[in-house]
């Protein structure tokens, strides 16, 4: 696992839920297969509705092109309650086919909390202070998870994230099943 992650910031509000990462209507892709994984990414995040990106000037579109797979943001900011909604494992895979390593939150609805570490699609860091009301779409962020610290680069501000603790051997391991194999809890 990176303990640095560094990239553009898109920001979202309070109670993003699954169906917003990732409409239903998609969930005939197969993430198993290559050329159907990347669909998830070029439809990460087409639910939210246009006046919940974040931003007092309207809506910023997460991919550049509606022909694009992957996003130029890295780091997803999120408000409450991110990832609420239908448990479906796929709204993390679309995050992370997307190209985002991090989504950044105050806290997530635990489902999506735990997709997001049983396949190590990405990292769900949480910090207590409420970051959509200070970063903007399109801030430079680099988030340093072994000292718990975020940095917008573009302003200079900081702040302290809570510990990633227990999840950590699990991500680093590449998910549950690869780290129940790795502590002999699962023979290989």
């Amino acid at each position: 696992m990176q303990t640095i992650l560094e990239g553009k910031a898109y920001v979202l509000g309070d109670n993003v839920d699954t169906d917003q990462i990732i409409p239903a209507e998609y969930l005939t892709y197969n993430p198993a297969i290559p050329a159907e994984y990347k669909m998830f990414g070029k439809f990460a995040l087409c639910g939210v509705p246009k006046d919940a990106a974040g931003l007092p000037k309207g809506h910023v579109p997460f991919h550049e092109g509606a022909e694009e797979f992957v996003s130029p943001y890295k780091i997803v900011v999120g408000g409450k309650n991110f990832g609420c909604g239908s448990s479906r494992e796929h709204a993390p895979i679309a995050l992370a086919a997307a190209g985002i390593s991090c989504v950044i939150a105050e806290f997530y609805a635990r489902i999506f909390y735990r997709n997001c570490i049983n396949g190590a699609y990405l990292v769900p860091v949480e910090c207590p202070t409420r970051l959509i009301d200070t970063i903007c779409t399109g801030d430079e962020l680099r988030v340093d998870l072994a000292k718990g610290e975020l940095l917008n680069k573009t302003t200079g501000d900081s702040w302290r994230l809570n510990s990633l603790g227990e999840i950590t051997p699990i991500i680093e391991a590449g998910g549950v099943f690869a780290y129940a194999k790795s502590v002999g809890m699962l023979k290989g």
